[in-house]
């Protein structure tokens, strides 16, 4: 069973790339996963994919079964979790277009389920939310494939599903490097679970601080163009994912993260 897991979109599936092999539609203490998780081949190494949003894109940031989603990954055995987004830059020096390798967030969000432990007033301890050894892999594979990234960038989660409002992204502006509305709580939940996470988020625009306000259609016509450098960054970088040179797991265990029997 797949080790590696990718969450995201149409764009960065891959369907060259990604042979898919066959297909699981798991029930969990949370509910059906956001899609079928499709399991196959991504440039020869065993993974799973899950549409985020389901494939025709019809579940809204709030409403993606974030805990049904990582449950149910966790439940095949994945051990690392890698996140393909588009989020908002807000920095003029991080440019649409741009690849940032998140190394932290603000939680901004109103409506989720932040925790599996419904039931317990178990506190987690995240100071390092992302993995650094497969944020170091794909940073290293963005150079080796001159695409232009970041190595890190504090992402700040907002609710969502409407962008900003000028007031509010020149705030944010304060805060973080970019603005989204998925990481949270996906990123934590891993976390819990001990499962490593690493994010790879596509610059789609400057959201609402500059002159052109943001759209859907300017979303994915970026994304669109950017699609086939998140999937060689993918074809690259995961083949050299080592489960050996990772802490992530045991880190969790001595935050008090894993207590849970999946």
């Amino acid at each position: 069973m797949p080790k590696i897991a990718i969450i995201g979109g149409t764009g960065v599936h891959g369907k060259d790339a990604f042979k898919v092999e066959s297909t699981v539609y798991p029930d969990t203490p949370y509910g059906k996963p956001s899609d079928k998780i499709q399991i196959g081949k991504f440039n020869g190494v065993d993974v799973a994919f899950l549409y985020r949003h389901a494939e025709d894109h019809h579940i809204n940031p709030t409403n993606v079964p974030y805990r049904a989603n990582i449950w149910a990954l966790k439940e095949l055995g994945v051990k690392m979790v890698i996140s393909a987004c588009a989020v908002g830059s807000l920095k003029e020096e991080y440019a649409p277009g741009d690849l940032v390798i998140v190394d932290d967030f603000i939680d901004f969000t109103k409506r989720r389920d932040l925790t599996f432990t419904d039931k317990s007033a178990i506190h987690i301890s995240l100071p390092e939310p992302f993995c650094p050894h497969m944020s170091e892999v794909f940073g290293d594979a963005a150079k080796e494939l001159n695409i232009k990234y970041h190595q890190g960038g504090t992402y700040i989660c907002i609710e969502g599903p409407r962008f900003s409002t000028r007031a509010e992204s020149n705030m944010f502006r304060n805060f973080a490097d970019i603005i989204g509305m998925t990481l949270v709580p996906e990123c934590q939940l891993t976390k819990e679970l001990g499962m490593c996470y690493c994010s790879l988020a596509t610059i789609t625009d400057y959201d609402m601080w500059k002159d052109e306000p943001v759209d859907t259609h300017m979303v994915k016509k970026v994304m669109a163009e950017n699609s086939k450098h998140i999937v060689n960054l993918l074809k690259n970088g995961i083949p050299k994912i080592a489960f050996d040179k990772c802490d992530c797991e045991a880190d969790a265990r001595n935050a008090g993260s894993v207590k849970l029997k999946v």
